[in-house]
């Protein structure tokens, strides 16, 4: 609901509630994960009347548009209007009596939201070479997070398109594991020629750790890790070994 709607804050929730009810009824149901597709309503004032008390009571007539829409484009795919009347000890409590008067299921709201899904579908199968082009796009610029979130939106129920972004998803998500893997695998490389030591190489392998099983570089991986391992096992052998010669020099000097 826009932010200027002039409706008090109890009353606005319950609208909220009731564009809920209304999309889940059709099974239309979505979340802020998807923004683009929009359900919102407009309220129109016709009469408003103070019926004496006691208690004093206000009525109010009202039109309620119901729009569907894509906000990024600022597109209007479907709207219809209901009137209703609400009656309270005060405004807040009119214009909820009011709402409670919306029935998810009524018959034009439920016209009105199949003609919104059509077209929302429609969008998707004029737009899809488009959709797929700019994701390819936002990878190339390494916005891959970006690319994926914007394949993940397309409807299950536009199978073609929702296919070729589920494979593009696929190969994006993957340059993304073996992008990653190798600005990591570098770092690790420069961890261990700075120090090749047994600190030098556990803050190594804390980098490798990091790394995606699937990135492409795992071989590259295991076989630093094996150098690691041989150069500190080395290390130690030698440092055994000079101690212990030092102890049979001593040994013979005595």
């Amino acid at each position: 609901l826009p932010d200027n709607l002039a409706v008090p804050a109890e009353a606005k929730s319950q609208l909220l509630n009731k564009l809920n009810q209304i999309t889940t009824s059709a099974g239309m149901g979505g979340s802020q994960a998807n923004p683009r597709f929009v359900i919102t309503a407009s309220i129109s004032i016709g009469t408003k009347d103070i019926i004496p008390g006691p208690p004093q009571m206000i009525a109010q007539n009202l039109d309620i548009t119901f729009f569907v829409g894509d906000a990024l484009s600022k597109t209007l795919f479907s709207s219809t209007t209901l009137s209703l009347k609400g009656v309270g000890t005060n405004e807040n409590k009119a214009f909820i009596e009011a709402f409670k008067g919306i029935n998810p299921r009524n018959k034009d709201l439920a016209a009105f939201l199949e003609e919104g899904k059509k077209k929302i579908l429609d969008y998707y199968v004029s737009q899809c070479d488009f959709l797929l082009k700019n994701a390819q796009t936002m990878a190339q610029q390494q916005k891959y997070e970006d690319a994926i979130y914007q394949l993940a939106l397309v409807p299950e129920v536009c199978q073609d398109c929702y296919f070729k972004a589920l494979d593009l998803q696929t190969k994006i998500y993957q340059t993304m594991v073996d992008e990653d893997g190798k600005v990591k695998l570098n770092r690790a490389k420069t961890t261990w020629a700075a120090a090749q030591n047994p600190q030098g190489a556990e803050q190594a392998a804390d980098i490798l750790a990091t790394i995606n099983p699937n990135a492409a570089c795992q071989p590259e991986v295991t076989a630093l890790i094996k150098t690691m391992q041989a150069k500190i096992k080395a290390d130690e052998a030698a440092r055994w070994a000079f101690k212990l010669k030092q102890y049979e020099d001593k040994i013979a000097a005595q």
